[in-house]
């Protein structure tokens, strides 16, 4: 190893350069592999904060392909299963757009739909105010309204207070809160909220909730789910769609698994590429050193020793470029863990994993060379 060492110094930008090559593909997949790492990692800690026990019920359609609905009393209904925790919904209000003022034109309204919301909902859906206060009972039967994240953004409000009003179905009304983003409801993000009482009187709602959200204990949260179709609409339980946010991350990490293996791939690539590059700078440096080859087989060193020079100098060059990737890769992967907010994970598999692919491919990419070395004759070497 010390004569591979000193092989390597003699020409110490050469060695650089093919270090490089396994460097760039062991930092890609260093990377790749703690992004992703990461990600799953945050995922998993919000998860753990807002529970995988919601469940949203919604109305399906008829059999006639008409849109159903849900009966008034589903919300009541559902709050008597017995493992239901709490249960909250909204109420869709069609009609009601939604504009900063009344010199926005009527088509430009901005995604932003209106709901009515029940006092309960940010306590169900894990909801927290940004900016002022949720609804309450001193404003419920009022024109005042609380924003989604998004709905406030497109909007332009930084802030609630008693001097900022929206238009709402041709109503002025005041925004007493902005709420952060919801991750397990984030149709809520885009969506401005008034009173179930205020939605009655200023905006004809009707009362049939659009969307029930239910907390259940977690050893029963498969249990509820298989009744909740039939408790929220006894008379027609096909016409009602039952889901589980939760499972919407879940699909979100296999999708992110399968691009976290094409990325893979791409590094595997790289890899393969400044393996061929190693390969390359040992062969050069082969018939660059016939010499020095051709001196050290006169005073007495063997085939093997040759051999073993070369193949350690081809090791070693490897060895450093997988270093390097692996270092590299730690750091971007907590860069940008540290840029998301999120944890910092980088699996022992990974970089253990990035270490012996380089000296695999240490190994692959010097052995043609070495043994090239080792079969030349010290008169051939000497005379070259």
């Amino acid at each position: 190893m010390r004569v591979g060492g000193v092989g390597l110094r003699t020409r110490p930008l050469r060695a650089v350069l093919s270090a490089l090559g396994i460097a760039i593909g062991i930092a890609a997949m260093v990377s790749v592999v703690g992004i992703s790492s990461s990600s799953r990692a945050e995922v998993d800690r919000t998860l753990d904060a807002l529970g995988t026990n919601l469940l949203t019920v919604g109305p399906g359609q008829t059999l006639f392909g008409d849109n159903a609905t849900l009966p008034e009393e589903s919300v009541a209904m559902i709050g008597r299963i017995g493992p239901v925790e709490s249960v909250s919904a909204v109420g869709r209000l069609a009609s009601a757009r939604v504009y900063r003022n009344d010199q926005i034109p009527t088509g430009e309204t901005g995604g932003i739909a209106a709901y009515a919301a029940r006092l309960d909902l940010p306590a169900v859906v894990g909801a927290t105010v940004r900016s002022g206060t949720w609804l309450n009972g001193a404003v419920d039967r009022y024109p005042a309204v609380v924003l989604g994240s998004a709905a406030a953004s497109r909007l332009g409000i930084a802030s609630a207070g008693p001097d900022v009003q929206v238009l709402v179905g041709g109503v002025w009304c005041t925004v007493v809160g902005i709420l952060d983003p919801v991750p397990l409801a984030g149709e809520l993000d885009g969506s401005v909220f008034v009173g179930w009482p205020a939605a009655a009187s200023y905006f004809g709602f009707d009362g049939h909730p659009t969307t029930v959200y239910t907390r259940a204990r977690e050893d029963a949260v498969e249990a509820v789910r298989a009744v909740l179709g039939a408790t929220a609409n006894p008379e027609a339980p096909n016409e009602v769609k039952v889901s589980r946010p939760s499972d919407a991350l879940a699909a979100a990490l296999a999708t992110d698994k399968a691009f976290t293996g094409l990325l893979l791939g791409l590094g595997a690539v790289a890899l393969l590429v400044g393996g061929v590059g190693v390969a390359n700078t040992m062969v050069i440096s082969v018939l660059e050193r016939r010499s020095e080859i051709g001196l050290r087989r006169s005073l007495g060193a063997t085939r093997g020793q040759v051999r073993v020079q070369f193949l350690a100098e081809s090791l070693l060059l490897s060895f450093l470029g997988g270093a390097g990737g692996v270092f590299i890769g730690v750091v971007v992967t907590a860069c940008y863990a540290s840029l998301q907010s999120w944890p910092t994970a980088v699996p022992l598999w990974a970089t253990a994993g990035g270490a012996g692919a380089t000296l695999l491919i240490g190994a692959l990419a010097g052995l043609y060379p070495a043994v090239r070395a080792a079969r030349l004759s010290p008169t051939e070497a000497l005379g070259a």
